[in-house]
């Protein structure tokens, strides 16, 4: 089974039935799989903080949401995180792309890498970094403790998760 695949049938498995996407090559994979599952209804944003805005009206609407990012865009969604998320307690699971680690290859990646654990920590989201498949494993706990708690989670999956950046 591929890890794509593993992660959407977690998503299901929690009745996430809601997820909204921003563009990401690593990420492209899981998308997909969203995109071709009948009992999730997929809504791609164009920034993360709409797509943050989408998932807390599904959840208002009843259903449980998910947003697929990348953690570049951490920066801008710190506000909506705390003024709507957390103050309304919104469980939200959020599947991150952590960008800027060993061999990125794009320069202005690495800044936001810097930020990424330490913004997170600063809201005090609970936050998970899969290094290794492996570590997906551990993907349905982590959902079960978002929707148990109404927190938003951070899944940070770096470039070695999904077989690293090429042979660079």
């Amino acid at each position: 089974m591929s890890i794509s695949k593993k992660i959407v049938d977690d998503f299901v498995a929690n009745d996430i039935s809601f997820v909204t996407t921003v563009p990401c090559k690593q990420l492209a994979g899981v998308i997909d799989e969203v995109e071709a599952r009948p009992e999730i209804h997929h809504i791609p944003a164009n920034k993360e903080d709409e797509g943050m805005g989408l998932c807390a009206g599904a959840y208002m609407g009843g259903k449980r949401p998910a947003i697929i990012m990348q953690n570049t865009a951490i920066g801008v969604t710190i506000n909506t995180l705390v003024t709507l998320t957390q103050f309304y307690r919104m469980p939200l699971p959020m599947l991150i792309s952590y960008r800027g680690e060993l061999r990125e290859p794009v320069a202005c990646q690495v800044e936001m890498a810097v930020h990424t654990k330490a913004l997170l920590n600063q809201l005090h989201i609970p936050t998970y970094h899969f290094h290794k498949e492996s570590d997906a494993a551990e993907l349905d706990a982590i959902l079960k403790y978002t929707f148990m708690c109404n927190k938003p989670v951070a899944i940070l999956t770096d470039a070695s998760f999904w077989g690293g950046y090429g042979d660079q």
